[in-house]
């Protein structure tokens, strides 16, 4: 009886079992040494396509084998950890050609180095091309020219949204309900396809998630345990445009041109982003600029010059230590999302690199504001100078930052100024935003043209009512007008309201921008709510009416403010044991002290 020995890579590709259904193999004995069986099930173990392909094709070749006078066995040793640690240096490889020397087999394999090495030592070899599908995938039958994705569902029909940013409709492409197998058989031909012809990359492989960038298709495979089921998304990009074919005025092609070098290009999903990315990357590429990308996944359509990195060891920022060494001129940063982009956009801006971010946001504002808490508000003008928002393929929007030191609108007092952000509309120059810090936040306030309206009015009323009841938790407020309230506080509390002198009241003035009239209380008035404290794990737990719910509350020890919070779920107010007022609430029970919970609203 013949004797056979199967490597890793002609199980995986299923050239066995279409040997034994042709007849060519049979009246045989087909030895699988342990090390593929091992090296398959650490595959599977990882969630890896190709481990759970290959143990189903050994399953396969066992059912073949009893209906073909065909011996199935197992043999050899697992490989040690020395031989795992060794593997990419070919140790598992020459344990399976050991074991075909041994038995004096014929050593199949798909693997064209493995077959060649295996001949050298006289080992009897037949080696099997791989049969690779390169053109006219599965896939692409479900696309047109007017298809920017595809969407297959175990379970369900295939769909597909047609149109244009903006304009697309969700149509059904088939009446049949597609199954796992279909799917499993699209990936394993894509991934295929990719590594033959090289027009594919693994961008990104997690446990059931899968993305891969083959051609000008982005390919996002997702299934148990990331997901529920299997499924697959494919997207296109149907259309490329000049910057030219955009309705840009004379005046923004020259600030993009000479000027902008901080952009940020914001859309909603679909817009129409990436499209004018591309276009942007290529505009500057012809100007003579050196122009890189950074993208997960490399899916921009940009010109050959133009060269697309990705993460490097997993990370944007040891790819930027990269760039900088490379020198471009611009930078297309694709998909700012997590708090880490921010941050590299924003240090490479500093470093001198032009940079063009694309992010999404609902509206041109959003796009700001998510720079705002990631880096100090100040240095936001110096890392983005233009914002352009697009909606349905087309610009429909161009901020432009300014960075000044004044008097922010509305208020009055000169000695309020402070380093304010203004956000302009830049085709007719309106200011339309203003960014600056109040107290310890940061505030965004809409102007309109003529901004009459004070300082009180704009400011967070919140905020005031905040203060002033740090010094009385019950304190009465009434706003008089724009620059003018009246503040009723217990007779104990005026002192410290007014300070020595008047230094308080002064130094709340300036903060606030109002003037303040301190008067005594009616003693008739509210005081502190009822609750129970308690311990949950590492939190104090202090309960009130669940009627309270959604409330702010300010809680007292002594009669002195400890912390501003607001009411959770079932009137539950959580803070944690560790923190600083944790421990003096804490502090504050063990000596018996006095603590009050002041809700409002």
């Amino acid at each position: 009886m013949d004797k056979v020995v199967v490597d890793t890579s002609i199980v995986i590709d299923g050239e066995i079992t279409k040997l034994i259904e042709s007849g060519k193999l049979k009246d045989c004995e087909i030895i699988v040494p342990v090390a593929v069986l091992d090296e398959l099930q650490s595959q599977a173990s990882q969630s890896k396509d190709y481990g759970f392909v290959g143990l189903e094709e050994i399953k396969k070749i066992r059912e073949l084998a009893e209906k073909n006078n065909i011996v199935l066995r197992f043999e050899g040793e697992r490989p040690s950890m020395e031989d795992i640690k060794l593997a990419r240096h070919g140790r598992i490889d020459a344990i399976i050609k050991d074991i075909a020397k041994k038995n004096d087999a014929t050593f199949y394999t798909a693997d064209y180095v493995q077959a060649l090495v295996a001949q050298a030592e006289g080992v009897k070899t037949s080696y099997s091309k791989p049969q690779v599908k390169i053109t006219d995938l599965e896939f692409e039958k479900f696309f047109d020219s007017q298809t920017m994705s595809v969407h297959l569902k175990e379970g369900t029909r295939p769909v597909a949204k047609r149109g244009k940013p903006g304009t697309f409709s969700l149509v059904e492409l088939e009446d049949k309900v597609l199954i796992e197998e279909y799917l499993e058989g699209i990936t394993a031909e894509i991934l295929e396809a990719s590594r033959a012809t090289q027009a594919g990359a693994v961008e990104i492989s997690k446990p059931g998630a899968l993305v891969i960038q083959y051609r000008d298709f982005r390919v996002v495979i997702t299934h148990p345990p990331f997901s529920d089921s299997y499924e697959i998304t494919i997207t296109h990009p149907i259309v490329k445009l000049s910057l030219e074919q955009y309705k840009i005025t004379e005046k923004l092609m020259q600030r993009l041109s000479e000027k902008a070098e901080g952009i940020l290009i914001a859309g909603a999903p679909g817009s129409g982003k990436s499209t004018f990315a591309s276009s942007l990357a290529d505009f500057y590429s012809k100007k003579g600029k050196i122009v890189k990308t950074f993208e997960s996944p490399r899916d921009l359509q940009v010109d050959e010059k133009i060269t697309q990195y990705t993460q490097l060891d997993g990370s944007f920022e040891n790819a930027a230590d990269i760039l900088l060494l490379v020198r471009p001129d611009y930078t297309i940063y694709d998909e700012i999302r997590r708090y880490h982009d921010f941050r590299v956009f924003s240090d490479l801006r500093l470093a001198g690199v032009g940079m063009v971010g694309v992010v999404h946001a609902n509206a041109p504002l959003d796009a700001i504001q998510r720079f705002i808490g990631k880096i100090e508000l100040g240095m936001i003008p110096h890392i983005l100078d233009t914002v352009v928002f697009v909606q349905g393929g087309e610009i429909s929007k161009v901020y432009e930052l300014e960075f000044k030191v004044k008097v922010p609108t509305g208020m009055t007092e000169q000695d309020l100024a402070r380093p304010v952000i203004e956000v302009r509309n830049f085709e007719n120059h309106n200011l339309e935003y203003e960014i600056y810090t109040y107290g310890e936040e940061n505030i965004v306030i809409p102007i309109s043209k003529d901004a009459k309206s004070g300082g009180i009015e704009r400011l967070a009323e919140s905020k005031i009512r905040e203060t002033i009841r740090r010094f009385d938790s019950d304190a009465e407020i009434e706003i008089l007008s724009n620059n003018s309230i009246r503040v009723r506080v217990d007779k104990d509390s005026i002192a410290s309201l007014i300070g020595r002198g008047g230094s308080t009241i002064n130094e709340l003035e300036k903060t606030l921008g109002v003037h303040i009239d301190v008067e005594e209380k009616d003693q008739s008035s509210t005081k502190s709510q009822w609750f129970e404290m308690s311990e949950s794990g590492n939190n104090l737990v202090l309960e009130v009416d669940s009627a309270k719910t959604g409330m702010n509350a300010d809680i007292y020890v002594n009669d002195k403010h400890l912390l501003s919070s607001s009411v959770g779920k079932r009137g539950r107010i959580i803070i944690a044991k560790k923190s600083s007022s944790g421990k003096r609430i804490i502090n504050a029970v063990m000596s018996k002290n006095d603590i009050k919970v002041v809700i409002h609203d």
